[in-house]
């Protein structure tokens, strides 16, 4: 009897073993960050600063020490002002401003067409702003991207396209709109798609090192593409808790089995 029992605890102890082991390979799949950040680690910042693209929508407002000089020089806003949103939101408001178009330039009263792709807005600002002085006595300049946004899709819990208000964010913060990857999202190899005067680049990041911070992905840009592919076991049509659950249910059969074995 007592070398049946030993038999048992042995099956148990292999089952409990590789119950263990499976769930600590699906945590370390789930968990962000999983490598120390050096301290002397460095954010890369070189896209900190959008420039302006073809398509870009932009708000140009004009004001000087006259009022009434700068009305030629502005847009007359109709119906829903100016659709600036003061918050992250999600589709396509319907907004009047400057775009820019494929030759990269925009056309406004007065001045004429302008070419502001490929600029910052503290370059563009600057260059509207030496020609105003033409007509208006010191002027300020006000430019932004009415249609900053972003595109998070793939296996996230809130997949969609998102307008940013401030026309910066960072690929964790993008993460943080669309609520999450669910727990079946790849979170080493996140796709990032841009548009660079209308090639598309692909860049893969890994969320769960430290790499992220320093990659040219980590401040998104403009009409960006985020993607999360889902991982292995979603690609076979199921998802993880089926298969930590297969596991549970193969290897309780086989205790239960050959427990009734060893007991007959």
């Amino acid at each position: 009897m007592l070398h049946h029992f030993s038999h048992i605890l042995t099956l148990i102890s292999i089952f409990t073993s590789l119950v263990f082991f499976s769930s600590c390979n699906t945590h370390k799949k789930l968990v962000y960050f999983q490598e120390e950040i050096p301290a002397n680690s460095e954010v890369n910042t070189s896209n900190y600063t959008p420039t302006f693209k073809t398509d870009d929508l932009l708000s140009i407002i004009i004001t000087g020490d006259d009022p009434l000089s700068a009305v030629p020089f502005n847009l007359t806003y109709t119906g829903q002002a100016s659709g600036i949103s003061s918050g992250y939101t999600t589709g396509n408001t319907e907004r009047t401003g400057y775009l820019i178009d494929e030759k990269g330039t925009i056309n406004m009263p007065v001045i004429g067409r302008l070419s502001l792709k490929g600029l910052t807005r503290s370059e563009a600002t600057d260059l509207i702003e030496q020609e105003m002085v033409k007509y208006i006595e010191n002027p300020i300049v006000n430019i932004q991207i009415l249609n900053f946004k972003v595109s998070i899709l793939g296996d996230v819990k809130k997949p969609g396209t998102y307008k940013i208000p401030n026309e910066r964010i960072t690929l964790l913060e993008a993460i943080g709109l669309s609520g999450d990857l669910n727990i079946t999202g790849n979170r080493k190899n996140v796709l990032i798609i841009r548009d660079n005067d209308g090639e598309k680049k692909e860049i893969r990041v890994d969320l769960t090192t430290a790499d992220l911070f320093s990659s040219e992905a980590f401040y998104l840009q403009q009409n960006d593409v985020v993607y999360v592919e889902p991982n292995n076991a979603k690609r076979s049509s199921s998802t993880m808790w089926k298969t930590t659950g297969g596991i549970f249910i193969s290897l309780t059969a086989l205790v239960i089995t050959t427990v009734t074995l060893i007991v007959k």
